[in-house]
């Protein structure tokens, strides 16, 4: 089966669209870290976090992570600006448990899991394993990267777990999970942490509570946290001029164009030649391959790209070209206008160039917007000039992006006059 270049970039090794499992240009990537030999058949330490899996859903694995080496945070906005080494060396030491649980399921395991979501820190807890750990180094598209898996006969917490009056009050109230995310939002935790607490199926009506697979609640959260502050972004008084941010990181660059006029939202993902999604796979099925052994791997020289689009109502389907890359970036976006009470229409060109050489999750989209949006912005009087100045800091000519676009073909009554 011969897979193109735009199916790779949209599936990113995490959908399985092509049938290839594991995917062909991530099998290379899968490591055995040595270190983790010397882990015997049990666990004491600190746990950052869980992580529920989605594969068998509505029966899924579920278990808290491990950390291998010192107290790592699972935060994901301490890891910008960190080295691609660094990054892995520090996911690589986390220890993911599982255990498999219905998503409606009530038991202790499920409850304990939910206590170290809702935590205020890292947690002590104890696991015996069913088996040695497996040593594969796990990356996403969605999620970060995960060190060794086990599967889990015994856990325990170690200690009693601190959890915050106001978060244990909200948890226990009859409460829609997107009222309750938001909530919580405005408490001031991050979506990461929201992400991972709405994944312990705390959240929401009691007869409506659920496990939410990981890959799926941290996509959900910057969607839900976004919609909220839209509704009164869409009634703040339009931007005045034509701002552009920018950023770039982890070979990513990112350029945001704010402009004036009512809500919307248009997102550019841009691969170039030469990255992971840069390649069409061949796993020897096709005529020309079957007398050899090995799968071929054929370079795309065109960059590959897509986009998505919202209007002032919003979408009413999910943005299944970019996935959570899209929603990501525009929970970033929508801060910066929910802080300036501010309404614009709002364009991101995301170029990926070849540095970026395998997934590291949405966090570094969403953190790389929101570093763009952090800084002093540039101020145009027309959009021409606001585009050329961004224009020379793509690498993709300005026109390809025009011309696939719904917001910058538009003409208003202004460009008339002037």
């Amino acid at each position: 089966m011969v897979a193109s270049a735009k199916l790779c970039v949209i599936c990113k090794g995490g959908r399985n669209l092509c049938g290839n499992n594991p995917c062909p240009l991530l099998t290379k990537f899968n490591m055995e870290n040595k270190v983790f030999k010397t882990i015997g058949n049990d666990f004491f330490g600190k746990s950052p976090s869980i992580f529920v899996g989605r594969f068998g859903y509505p029966n899924v694995s579920l278990g808290p992570m491990g950390s291998l080496q010192d107290d790592i945070n699972d935060n994901p906005s301490e890891l910008f600006g960190k080295s691609y080494q660094e990054i892995i060396n520090q996911r690589s030491l986390l220890l993911r448990s599982k255990h498999s649980e219905s998503v409606f399921s009530k038991s202790k395991f499920v409850e304990q899991n939910q206590e170290i979501a809702l935590s205020s820190r890292n947690v002590d807890i104890e696991l015996e394993f069913k088996n040695k750990p497996s040593y594969n180094i796990q990356f996403s598209d969605i999620h970060q990267p995960m060190g060794p898996s086990v599967s889990v006969k015994k856990f325990d917490l170690a200690e009693n777990v601190p959890i915050p009056r106001k978060v244990d009050s909200l948890v226990n109230d009859e409460v829609l999970s997107a009222d309750a995310s938001f909530t919580l939002y405005k408490f001031g935790y991050d979506v990461s942490k929201i992400s991972t607490i709405l994944s312990s199926g705390i959240l929401g009506q009691e007869k409506k509570k659920k496990l939410v697979p990981t890959r799926w609640s941290i996509t959900a959260t910057d969607d839900t946290v976004a919609k909220k502050m839209l509704k009164s972004i869409r009634e703040y008084t339009e931007l005045s001029d034509f701002m552009v941010f920018s950023s770039f990181y982890m070979d990513n660059r990112f350029e945001i164009l704010l402009m004036p006029g009512s809500w919307e939202y248009e997102n550019f993902e841009t691969w170039a030649p030469g990255t992971p999604w840069g390649f069409a796979i061949d796993n020897g099925l096709n005529s020309q391959a079957q007398n050899s052994n090995s799968n071929e791997i054929r370079v795309i020289n065109k960059p590959q790209m897509l986009v998505e689009y919202e209007p002032l109502s919003g979408r009413t389907s999910y943005a299944d070209q970019e996935g959570g890359g899209y929603y990501a970036a525009r929970i970033a976006v929508s801060e910066k206008l929910y802080q300036m009470k501010r309404q614009a229409k709002a364009v991101v060109f995301r170029e990926i160039y070849e540095g970026y050489i395998i997934p590291l999750g949405v966090w570094q989209v969403r953190e790389n917007v929101r570093n763009a949006m952090k800084s002093v912005p540039k101020r145009f009087s027309t959009m021409k000039e606001a585009l050329d100045d961004i224009r020379t800091r793509l690498k993709i000519d300005m026109k390809e992006y025009i011309r696939k676009s719904k917001i910058l073909r538009q003409r208003r009554l202004i460009d008339f006059l002037i």
